[in-house]
């Protein structure tokens, strides 16, 4: 298993070229700072001393004043390069989720809940943009500007530089310490946010649903609940957030104080508190205000580096989900990626097929059926037989445990290249997506490179332009993410009209009328009747009343073909098939 850590580290080389020039342009900065406090040395040394007036002094104030709009340039440079450096991840991070959640398939999919996963790809890659645009450039840089800091001052003044010695490490030694308790603190704050927004998404899909149980309530205080663990898990990591900010600001502050008592008792000429033998030599006015000018600025990198600690401790926390849904693992790839031949899927063979969602629960077993050209046949049987599980296999949502899928006795669809596979293929699920954009753009989704012409074609074959024509701007009519401002028929006959636009060899269709008022139902199964045409189709039906028509009819229960032929041979028989016709519509005379 990865480990979060080595995910981000993974992620460097990515943004290496822009942190390295990140940190040039910091450390430049830097030293451009020394020479800063060495002109206003200069300068105020010349005013209190020299009693220089303006015209004495200017020739120091335009460079000075040149200065600080050169190191406002190369901060506002660093801050470029160091979110050029974060976003080059985060398109790669992001990428590299979606299509590893694209790979899992929408089997895995099933088993997840869509607001934790909306929360990775959103927030949970936004949050390592912090360490990479702000941890790691301050970790290069309270290495390098101390030490160009400490370059100069040590032989300026050696007791100076042995005392930023000894107390600037204790500044990233207790900012560990405490950093521990944080990375566990972030880690439950990431959980909390985690299930707080899946369960906000899956609230706000379900509203309709709640409101008609009168459920709303309930659950608005479920989501106040959750969101006062939320609140709590934040407080208790800002109050470890500014204790931190508060030692480090502690040891800086010491530092700096002890360092001007020094140059103060030097100035004065005072005895210092130290053996003669290691007394320093007397320091000028200059030298001391240069150097205490140095001072604060030789521990702000390394308070600045504990600011952004707390950003590696959520890119951390972040990066731990990542890693989860990464390490997801994928269906094996075969090993001899095989294409058809144009002419093909005239006939698709199920030998002996199981599969397993679970071990010792076989939503398949060892199932066995063909679907020839040009034949309509229709998947039967209660809820759970295995109806859903024939159709994942058929669109390679998931393999096979154990036999095979033929196709023309040849190649097992397993071996298949998949997008090759699809394409040949038209699905139309019981509640089809329509996402947001045009009405033509969501036909198009079928055929990407359709033409108008095509698009219109396609709508009216299946009964879709009689509507869309009465829409104001027709084709170009926008619609909302799940078809929002069409009704449910409407919705069905756009998903139709992509079928059609597809001119696909094989249609899965899972139950194309369920949930569709009288006339709705009759415009969208004229469009299937006409949609089964020279083409293969599997219906998955929930309804017995739109089987009829079938070529074949093949009852499923426990995983297994029971009962096999057409509606009329199968209710001579006193079979599953004829006690379903009986439960479910008691007033066939025949059943």
């Amino acid at each position: 298993m990865t480990a979060p850590r080595a995910l981000l580290d993974d992620q460097k080389p990515l943004a290496s070229h822009w942190l390295r020039l990140s940190v040039g342009l910091g450390l430049g900065n830097g030293v451009l700072l020394i020479l800063q406090a060495w002109l206003l040395a200069q300068i105020i040394n010349s005013v209190v001393f020299g009693e220089a007036d303006l015209n004495r002094v200017a020739p120091w104030l335009w460079p000075l004043l040149l200065l600080f709009a050169v190191r406002a340039g190369i901060a506002w440079a660093s801050e470029q390069s160091a979110f050029r450096a974060a976003a080059q991840v985060k398109i790669s991070l992001r990428d590299r989720l979606y299509r590893h959640i694209q790979a899992a398939g929408p089997a895995w999919m099933a088993g997840q809940r869509s607001g934790a996963i909306a929360e990775d790809l959103t927030r949970g890659i936004e949050s390592v943009e912090a360490y990479y645009a702000r941890y790691l450039p301050a970790m290069s840089l309270t290495a390098l500007i101390p030490l160009a800091i400490l370059i100069v001052v040590l032989p300026l003044d050696w007791l100076t530089a042995l005392i930023m010695l000894v107390t600037a490490p204790l500044i990233p030694v207790f900012m560990i310490l405490i950093g521990s308790s944080v990375e566990r603190l972030n880690q439950q704050l990431w959980k909390d946010l985690a299930r707080m927004g899946a369960h906000f998404l899956d609230v706000i899909q379900g509203m309709t649903t709640l409101k008609l149980f009168n459920a709303s309530r309930r659950e608005a205080e479920v989501i106040a609940r959750i969101s006062d663990d939320y609140r709590a898990s934040t407080m208790r990591v800002l109050r470890v957030a500014f204790l931190t900010s508060a030692v480090l600001e502690l040891f800086s502050t010491l530092g700096i104080a002890i360092i001007a008592v020094f140059i103060g008792f030097r100035l004065y000429q005072l005895e210092l508190p130290i053996p003669d033998l290691i007394a320093p030599p007397e320091i000028s006015f200059v030298t001391g205000f240069f150097i205490l000018l140095l001072a604060p600025e030789f521990y702000a990198p390394l308070r600045n580096l504990g600011t952004h600690y707390h950003g590696r401790m959520e890119a951390i926390a972040a990066a731990e989900r990542l890693v989860a849904v990464m390490d997801t693992e994928l269906p094996p790839a075969p090993r001899q990626v095989a294409t058809l031949s144009a002419d093909s899927l005239r006939r698709i063979r199920f030998d002996a097929v199981s599969y397993s969602y679970e071990p010792g629960r076989p939503a398949l077993d060892h199932t066995s059926f063909e679907i020839g050209a040009g034949e309509r046949i229709a998947l039967v049987g209660p809820s759970g037989a295995g109806k859903t599980t024939v159709a994942s296999l058929l669109l390679g949502f998931i393999r096979p445990d154990s036999g095979r899928i033929l196709i023309d006795d040849q190649d097992e669809l397993q071996a298949l290249d998949l997008d090759d596979w699809r394409r040949r293929l038209a699905w139309l699920p019981q509640h089809p997506r329509l996402f947001q954009g045009s009405i033509a753009d969501n036909i198009r989704l079928g055929l990407p490179d359709a033409t108008l012409d095509a698009v219109r074609d396609a709508a009216t074959r299946a009964q879709a332009a009689e509507f869309i024509d009465r829409l104001p701007r027709g084709y170009d009519t926008p619609v909302g993410e799940r078809g929002a401002g069409l009704s449910g028929g409407q919705i069905q006959r756009v998903a139709l009209a992509r079928a059609f636009l597809r001119d696909a060899r094989l249609v899965i269709l899972d139950e194309a009328t369920a949930s569709l008022d009288p006339a709705s139902e009759a415009l969208v199964q004229r469009a299937v009747d006409q949609l089964a045409e020279g083409r293969s189709m599997l219906v998955i039906a929930h309804r017995l009343s739109t089987v009829r028509t079938a070529d074949r009819i093949l009852v499923i229960d426990g995983g297994r073909i029971v009962e096999s032929g057409s509606h009329d041979e199968l209710i001579e028989q006193d079979g599953p098939y004829r006690q379903m016709v009986r439960l479910l519509e008691p007033g066939d005379r025949r059943a």
